[in-house]
């Protein structure tokens, strides 16, 4: 099995150099991506694939069910490399349809080590669980906790520090959140305007420095 992997290697650096001999040259030299890209761990879900980009041109965290939270060192310092050193111009939270972390949550049992970390996607069903619960269609209901928690996940990225500095000194950077739908290969904008959800919970989250509030 790994010997195809490394001669798949083999064959992945010469279709590269055929189409440009110093691509590896080019690709040594650093990386300037505008995008952060936070998705899931599936298997079936790569960034690069479904966005059609290139080595360089995103910069990518995933976990299980793309969630953002909070006591999440590893998350966290990504997304401060990303926004201060990289200084994306844009930050995508991408779900995707048939999302097992979103079905263990519409579906509640004890799975040992992935408790702790499925309490957050939990919660999410929590919040929205009158709208949930309304939809007696299960894969329409399994559909929209993961779009709900895309949504939620984005809330989660305006809360940050890093992210809420480089809004106030930049501008950016631009919060998107999308679906990947798995039967059809589909990439779907939610159209979230997350600026305007930012001025809605400002009073809670807002963590511009004191001296300069109004």
């Amino acid at each position: 099995m790994f010997d195809q992997i490394f001669e798949n290697n083999k064959k992945w650096i010469a279709e590269k150099l055929a189409l440009d001999e110093a691509y590896f040259e080019k690709l040594s030299k650093g990386q300037h991506p505008e995008y952060l890209y936070i998705g899931c761990s599936d298997s079936r879900v790569t960034a690069e694939d479904l966005m059609g980009v290139g080595p360089g041109e995103v910069f990518i965290h995933r976990n299980i069910a793309n969630l953002v939270v909070s006591t999440d060192s590893n998350l966290n310092a990504v997304v401060q490399y990303a926004v201060e050193h990289l200084k994306v111009k844009h930050i995508i939270i991408c779900g995707h349809y048939e999302c097992g972390g979103v079905n263990a949550a519409l579906n509640p049992s004890d799975m040992g080590q992935l408790n702790s970390w499925l309490q957050t996607l939990r919660d999410v069903y929590r919040f929205q669980q009158k709208e949930l619960d309304a939809i007696a269609d299960n894969q329409k209901k399994f559909d929209r906790l993961v779009e709900l928690n895309v949504r939620e996940q984005c809330i989660n990225i305006i809360k940050i520090d890093h992210v809420q500095r480089s809004w106030y000194k930049t501008g950016f950077p631009n919060i998107w959140g999308w679906v990947f739908d798995v039967r059809t290969g589909k990439l779907i904008d939610l159209g979230l305007k997350m600026e305007e959800e930012f001025e809605i919970k400002r009073k809670i989250y807002d963590l511009k420095p004191l001296e300069n509030k109004k």
